[in-house]
């Protein structure tokens, strides 16, 4: 009888949520699994801007990653890994624990490129002319919980009548939604104060991606969140007073939501592993890492990047969203079952559409498919519905 495999999830991310359930469902005897992570719980991005305008609670957006690891036979090790040896198949923890692997997949997510001139966590006072504004990081996100409650905490402390600028540096569908979403839960806490934001994107047009009706709906709600948008505008740095600009050009803020710049966990820069400009590491159409057999990745922290003779698609088509680690999960958990066995692996197909639903604080949501859009409360209501329905998925009771 062969001995058995040693499979190591490193990460707990969307695809892995899939992984643990695939085992969970049909067990492996002749697999060992280990799951790493720095908590036993787990965000679900798609709900964390319903959690930041106050719809829910934070419990509500996350995924059990202990009681799915239990129910999978898989141990749980609440120490995130900092180092790996592909070649002597090793991964080392933060905890100093070194585990060996006969395959091993990452689903680590992605970080952000701050701003020059700043730090992940500014001094907040009363008085902005006078120094940088209170820098609000959107990533990692498994953080982003602390970060968030240490704001709400110095808003508490601001005077009544105060006037605060809240620029959010990002202009895609997820620093739009973020932005609303921020902006809802911050003037409900302090209606004593008047709030104004701005939303500050490098690309000539909000939503690139979208079609012109979602395109036309997304601007309507943030006109009607009283969002000033500057386009074509990339933020760069925090001075004293607001956000410089790459032109030079100085945006007044007191507070700054940063959600551009994506890039790979900083502990992959020091492994072997074949990695894009932006840090994130390139794999091949199965998701198994180039060059490097028996490991995968998945979710923001892969770059998918297939021969372009089998996807239409190009590595920098494919957003940092949380719907690709979804549809890449399923096929995951099948690759890395039959790495472990040595049998062939079947190729990955990004969908060309993927429908987007953007919530706008305002118990409204925006669906978006190409040139299709439309919203309403009936929209946000629905992707509620979405999001729920997701997160019990993977958490207990579960279903057979």
């Amino acid at each position: 009888m062969p001995p058995m495999k040693h499979l190591v999830l490193i990460g707990a991310g969307h695809a892995h949520a899939f992984v643990l359930e695939a085992f969970a469902q049909r067990p492996d005897p002749a697999i060992a699994m280990t799951v790493v992570s720095d908590s036993g719980l787990a965000a679900y991005s798609g709900s964390v801007p319903a959690w930041l305008a106050g719809e829910c609670t934070l419990r509500e957006t996350q995924i059990g990653v202990a009681a799915l690891s239990q129910r999978a036979g898989a141990h749980l090790i609440t120490s995130p890994a900092v180092a790996i040896d592909p070649t002597k198949r090793r991964v080392t923890l933060a905890n100093g624990e070194v585990i060996h692997f006969d395959v091993a997949s990452f689903n680590v997510g992605s970080t952000l490129r701050l701003p020059e001139q700043s730090l992940p966590e500014q001094p907040f006072s009363e008085t902005h002319d006078e120094q940088r504004p209170y820098l609000l990081a959107m990533r990692p996100l498994s953080s982003l919980h602390h970060r968030w409650q240490a704001l709400r905490e110095k808003i508490d402390q601001l005077p009544t009548g105060t006037h605060q600028r809240v620029v959010s540096v990002g202009g895609g569908a997820a620093g739009c939604e973020t932005l609303m979403s921020v902006l809802a839960q911050l003037r409900q806490q302090r209606a004593d104060i008047t709030w104004q934001g701005t939303l500050v994107s490098a690309s000539p047009t909000l939503l690139p991606g979208a079609g012109r009706l979602p395109r036309w709906l997304t601007k309507r709600a943030l006109d009607r969140a009283g969002i000033t948008l500057r386009h074509g505008v990339r933020g760069q740095a925090l001075i004293a007073g607001g956000v410089r600009t790459s032109e030079g050009e100085l945006i007044d803020a007191d507070i700054v939501l940063w959600a551009t710049g994506a890039v790979g966990q900083a502990w992959l820069k020091d492994t072997s592993l074949p990695l894009d400009q932006h840090g994130f590491i390139q794999v091949n159409k199965t998701l198994e890492v180039a060059s490097q057999p028996g490991l995968f990745a998945a979710g923001d922290c892969a770059a998918f990047n297939p021969p372009l003779h089998t996807s239409p698609l190009h590595v920098s088509s494919l957003p940092k969203a949380g719907v690709y680690a979804v549809r890449m999960g399923p096929l995951l958990a099948d690759n890395l079952r039959a790495a472990c066995h040595h049998k062939p692996l079947a190729a990955w197909q990004p969908p060309k559409r993927v429908l987007a639903l953007i919530g706008t604080g305002d118990g409204h949501a925006i669906a978006s498919r190409g040139e299709i859009g439309f919203s309403g409360r009936w929209v946000w209501e629905w992707k509620k519905r979405i999001d729920a329905r997701f997160i019990a998925r993977f958490n207990p009771p579960f279903k057979p």
